[in-house]
């Protein structure tokens, strides 16, 4: 059986020629199995969907930020979308080339901005009058012009989750466009900076190509205001946001956004940037974790793992819905059997919060102890946001690549904990 990319045959799960049994027991769990073919296939699918215009995609390294993984996609021709001087660090230590990196983010320090402005990246997407301002002081102090975009705030809403809603008139991202306006008609008088381009980037999860459709005209319309004012622009920057299968199969294919985007763009002038990442990450990426006990409490069913909300926050934080499954089962996904015997069950981890589940009330098969449970969908936003909380070691990841595996981030150990910590020896 075929689901979400990867094979569930002989009461195992296949990722490439690999049984992910044989990663848990050799590496231990938890661990992020990543699958290099699913992410070359997303990216190759979106460069083959854009290919009628100019565009340079630049990873959202904020999804996904593993130096292999970012290593495949610079390899293949991505460039990156940072949005910390951590992340600038890692683009580059994956061997990214700077006129390829975009710097995004509402909250850059002077010393991010002077480490990006010294390896001479592509472009700052600038959020701010004061962020401008703070630019263009440091470039003309080196002596050097920035290339920007000005990420204007288009007020489409994406109908998607409320925390990752970035382009609603009262979101913290980007400037509103009156404002946006009066910055790229005052252009001429800095002397540090030069208006290159326009971003926008309305939000996350979006399986609705309309959204991006009204942005789009949007940030055209603003990009011709800005050229008659003299300003240069070349790039229209519509960010990412494209939307994965969470609950089944409600993404859509980047055929589609290219259908919707491409005809107003085609003859432009305009060369694209988009800034996807859970496109190419989200699917590629499981959380294998092993089941500790199974507690009965009243009519509830607790299946309790040794994966917490620590190792993926996305259920607890956003409410989000990732499929599960023991992968060991006799029972096969969807299956008559499966729903013949399936009963309601809390997935739930060791971390002492309420919140920290993985699935509530999902319809699952017996379980038993050492189990193992396999966490959909979790290769965007769930080791990038994996914490030491309750002193937990963070987990192993591992990237496949047909029938071979290769660990990328060893499991973290208990002496990782308390490194860089000090005892007081004495109170003065």
């Amino acid at each position: 059986m075929k689901y979400l990319h990867y094979d569930l045959r002989d009461r195992d799960l296949f990722c490439g020629e690999v049984p992910v049994s044989r990663i848990a027991e050799k590496v231990g769990t938890p661990v992020y199995v990543y699958s290099r073919e699913i992410i070359e296939k997303h990216l190759t699918r979106l460069m083959d969907a854009f290919s009628t215009v100019e565009t340079l995609i630049c990873y959202s390294v904020k999804s996904l930020s593993n130096l292999a993984v970012c290593q495949v996609l610079r390899e293949m021709g991505a460039g990156f979308d940072v949005v910390s001087g951590g992340e600038l660090f890692r683009a580059l230590q994956a061997g990214g080339h700077p006129k390829k990196i975009v710097f995004a983010g509402v909250g850059k320090s002077p010393e991010e901005i002077e480490f990006a402005l010294d390896r001479r990246i592509l472009m700052f997407n600038v959020e701010s009058e004061a962020e401008l301002k703070v630019i263009d002081l440091i470039a003309a102090q080196k002596n050097l012009v920035a290339d920007i975009a000005l990420r204007i705030n288009p007020d489409v809403d994406p109908k998607t989750h409320r925390y990752i809603t970035t382009g609603k008139r009262e979101s913290k991202f980007g400037i509103d466009l009156v404002t946006a306006k009066r910055l790229a008609a005052e252009m001429g008088n800095r002397a540090g900076v030069r208006l290159v381009g326009v971003h926008a980037h309305i939000g996350s999860q979006i399986t609705d190509v309309e959204p991006h459709r009204a942005a789009l005209e949007k940030v055209m319309a603003f990009a011709e205001c800005c050229r008659e004012l003299g300003n240069p622009v070349e790039y229209i920057n519509l960010g990412g946001g494209f939307g994965i299968h969470y609950q089944g199969y409600e993404g859509l294919p980047a055929s589609d956004y290219a259908e919707a985007l491409l005809p107003a763009l085609a003859g432009s002038g305009y060369k694209l940037i988009i800034e996807p990442g859970r496109f190419i990450v989200g699917n590629a990426g499981l959380l294998l974790t092993r089941v500790l006990y199974v507690k009965e409490s009243g009519d509830k069913r607790f299946i309790i793992v040794d994966a917490g909300m620590n190792d993926l926050i996305r259920p607890s934080l956003y409410s989000a819905h990732h499929e599960v499954w023991p992968i060991d089962s006799e029972f096969e996904k969807g299956s008559p059997e499966a729903e013949a015997v399936s009963t309601p069950a809390d997935v739930v981890g060791p971390i002492c919060e309420t919140g920290d589940f993985f699935a509530l009330d999902r319809m699952l098969p017996p379980v038993k102890e050492g189990a193992l449970i396999c966490v959909f969908s979790a290769g965007a936003y769930g080791m990038v946001m994996a914490s030491n909380y309750n002193s937990r070691p963070r987990p192993a990841e591992v990237m496949v690549s047909g029938d071979y595996y290769d660990v990328i981030r060893s499991r973290e150990t208990w002496d990782d904990l308390i490194r860089g910590e000090r005892k007081i020896a004495r109170w003065d």
